[in-house]
């Protein structure tokens, strides 16, 4: 279950995810070990604000180097009815990229433009979430 939220204590927030648009087209991530795509995210790392943990993920999985970022939300995630799998928060973000460097995170085998979400996701339960959440608050 995804859960939105206009704020919650910083500590809490342990993801960044980035919905970035490149020439008016929505930017997906392909992991290497994986056949799916997602979009531009990760783990915040002890020490980081969660802003920097949004730059440093975007700018590994993508290759940006020149962009606008804006703070969307916070979102959760949690298993429904279950007390077993507490709620998990992350700070959403949206960027407008303007320019790449080409150089993408080992992890990261190719990135994608598209006008919409891509039908083989990563993560089906949670992404199209988020998408539609940048889109209702940023372009509607």
């Amino acid at each position: 279950m995804v859960r939105f939220y206009d704020a919650v204590e910083d500590s809490l927030l342990k993801f960044a995810v980035i919905v970035a648009k490149y020439r008016g087209q929505y930017v997906y991530c392909k992991h290497r070990r994986r056949n799916t795509w997602e979009i531009p995210g990760g783990h915040r790392e002890p020490g980081e604000t969660i802003e920097q943990a949004a730059r440093r993920e975007l700018a590994e999985e993508t290759g940006a180097v020149l962009y606008s970022l804006v703070p969307v939300c916070v979102y959760s995630v949690s298993a429904p009815d279950s007390d077993l799998c507490p709620e998990t928060f992350g700070a959403l973000y949206f960027a407008e990229i303007e320019r790449f460097d080409g150089t993408l995170h080992c992890e990261i085998e190719k990135i994608m433009f598209c006008d919409r979400l891509p039908e083989t996701l990563t993560y089906p339960e949670i992404q199209p979430f988020l998408l539609r959440e940048v889109e209702r608050r940023l372009f509607s």
